[in-house]
């Protein structure tokens, strides 16, 4: 569908014509008898030099600029895309015990880590109209990616961390602190926090509890997993009386994986916790085609030059 930005510009299309028969009324209002004589004089031929090629060419070459003005685009077909749900700060720990292979998939074993990518990944392709960010701690917190849209580049960050990559110590408070920090920097109902640990607060800056009450006077709603098997030694550190309380605090829920099936069944449970807004948005696609006329103008023009240059006396300057 052809549209204009500017129609009303159009009008300028009239301009020329206007400012000739100003131009002649002008010329009327004062004649004197030389020039009615030298009218009188002035062969048909001369008279009709107002239609000429090149007068023909000048006046092609200002509607095209009209039209450009008006700047002509064309509307493609209607494209319905997913409003935004909510936004979403996921927040993985990746301290040391995160090696731990006590996770089984498919009949083998698997360190906490891969596990956790597997499920997450899997959790990430199903939120399609929800802003996910990233969030990675051990001794400190780190936003790996900011809150988007773009859940390929999630996916990529999420691959791409790795064990140890800022300590091996677990900084719970921290992660809840910077994640409410990310989230208040947009203007969402909706914020949400999946917190992911396998152990208890033994780093940071900013104490669990002191991150819950910000997370509470900012409306960030917390569910956190507690990630290990119960026979592992390494479990018995992890903390879930805090995690318990850091969700039921700001109206989310704690969840317990003991294995990488329990772990995909949190997921799932979350995202019937969060179910996505299927309100949708509609625009059409806009495709600008002022470059055209604008571009047939310019040829037009360099017509109009050659067409004005005497080629005649050129050549005879040259001999």
């Amino acid at each position: 569908m052809l549209e204009f930005g500017y129609p009303w510009l159009a009008f300028l299309v009239f301009l020329p014509l206007l400012l000739r028969l100003k131009r002649r009324a002008t010329s009327e209002a004062t004649l004197t008898l030389p020039a009615l004589a030298k009218l009188a004089t002035t062969s048909p031929q001369t008279q009709y030099r107002g239609f000429t090629l090149r007068s023909i060419l000048a006046l092609s070459v200002w509607l095209m600029l009209v039209l450009s003005a008006t700047q002509p685009r064309w509307l493609g077909e209607p494209i319905t895309l997913p409003q935004q749900g909510r936004d979403l700060m996921l927040a993985m720990d990746l301290s040391g015990s995160m090696e731990i292979a006590d996770m089984r998939y498919q009949g083998q074993r698997l360190e906490r880590l891969d596990a956790v990518k597997i499920v997450i990944s899997d959790f990430i392709k199903r939120r399609q109209g929800d802003r996910i960010g990233l969030i990675l701690f051990a001794d400190a917190a780190y936003q790996q990616t900011p809150l988007t849209f773009d859940l390929v580049t999630v996916q990529k960050m999420l691959d791409e961390s790795v064990l140890r990559l800022v300590g091996s110590r677990t900084a719970i408070g921290e992660a809840v602190g910077l994640a409410v920090k990310r989230l208040n920097t947009y203007d969402s109902s909706n914020k949400v926090l999946i917190l992911l640990s396998d152990g208890a607060n033994t780093a940071g800056n900013i104490q669990p509890l002191e991150a819950l009450q910000l997370a509470k006077a900012a409306g960030v709603k917390i569910h956190t997993v507690g990630v290990g098997a119960e026979q592992m030694t390494n479990s018995q550190d992890l903390d879930e009386r805090l995690l318990t309380h850091l969700a039921e605090e700001t109206g989310g829920r704690y969840f317990r994986a003991r294995d990488l099936n329990e772990l995909n069944a949190i997921y799932k449970l979350i995202d019937q916790l969060e179910p996505i807004e299927r309100d949708s948005v509609t625009y059409r696609p806009q495709t600008s085609l002022l470059h055209w006329p604008l571009a047939l103008a310019l040829l037009l023009s360099f017509l109009l030059a050659l067409r004005s240059i005497d080629w005649r006396g050129a050549f005879k300057h040259a001999e």
